[in-house]
């Protein structure tokens, strides 16, 4: 077969999906003001001093603040969340040994996740013929979120030590993966974290825009450097592209 066929064949070059899950196999603001909820309400009855001073959009704008101090803290969302419990639980002059269980409050109702109509589906089709590696920013699970039936592993920001679009987590992927960049292909919607550092880091890539016009769409990406660049509707299209005989 001509080299030009191979490059022409996604199914010949692709050997690996890594995924986004964030607003990629579900929406992130209803799981994130569940979540948030979730974690005021417990604080309401075990710290109430701290759940007087700090309401909600309080405790947003306390964790935003102490993101800008610790900057260091940016891949790691879930510690940032405790130091922001410890410094909110303190001022209040509650136990700050509460501020552990108080993050679990959060975390276990952040993993309550809807998926979208089709991403189970389609999960099912590309597992059948691809290894899925999950590369998130965020501190999803993938056993309590129920995608470890689908995926082989994850690769977190916290893990990694970098977050998105940073090139050194999707090589931590690819590795995990025991494939070289240009066999494997992200898919994701956040186009500066997902598209931008896939491609740098040598991945194909597949944009997921979400848009009603778009939905059972593909198109390729125009502004792409070479490789497979695709725009998408949703991850139905992706698996037909990838597993069309």
């Amino acid at each position: 077969m001509p080299p030009t066929a191979r490059a022409d064949n996604p199914r010949m070059t692709i050997r690996a999906l890594t995924l986004d899950l964030d607003d990629t196999l579900w929406p992130l603001l209803p799981t994130l003001l569940r979540a948030e909820r979730a974690m005021h309400d417990w604080l309401a009855e075990h710290a109430p001093a701290t759940a007087r001073m700090h309401g909600i959009d309080a405790m947003r704008e306390l964790r935003a603040e102490v993101g800008r101090r610790h900057p260091g803290l940016a891949h790691d969302l879930s510690q940032l969340r405790r130091v922001s419990l410890l410094e909110a639980l303190r001022a209040a002059g509650d136990d700050p040994a509460l501020a552990e269980p108080a993050f679990d409050a959060f975390f276990d109702a952040r993993q309550q996740v809807v998926f979208y109509d089709e991403v189970a589906d389609a999960l099912d089709r590309l597992a059948s013929r691809h290894r899925l590696l999950a590369v998130s920013n965020g501190n999803a699970d993938l056993a309590a979120t129920g995608l470890s039936r689908w995926f082989a592993g994850s690769v977190s920001a916290r893990q990694a030590g970098v977050a998105k679009p940073d090139p050194r987590i999707f090589h931590q992927a690819c590795a995990a993966l025991d494939c070289a960049p240009d066999a494997v292909m992200h898919v994701g919607d956040d186009h500066a974290a997902d598209i931008v550092g896939a491609r740098a880091a040598g991945l194909h890539s597949a944009w997921l825009r979400r848009e009603p016009e778009r939905v059972g769409r593909i198109e390729i990406d125009p502004c792409a450097p070479s490789g497979h660049h695709w725009v998408i509707g949703d991850l139905t299209v992706l698996a037909d592209r990838l597993l069309a005989d």
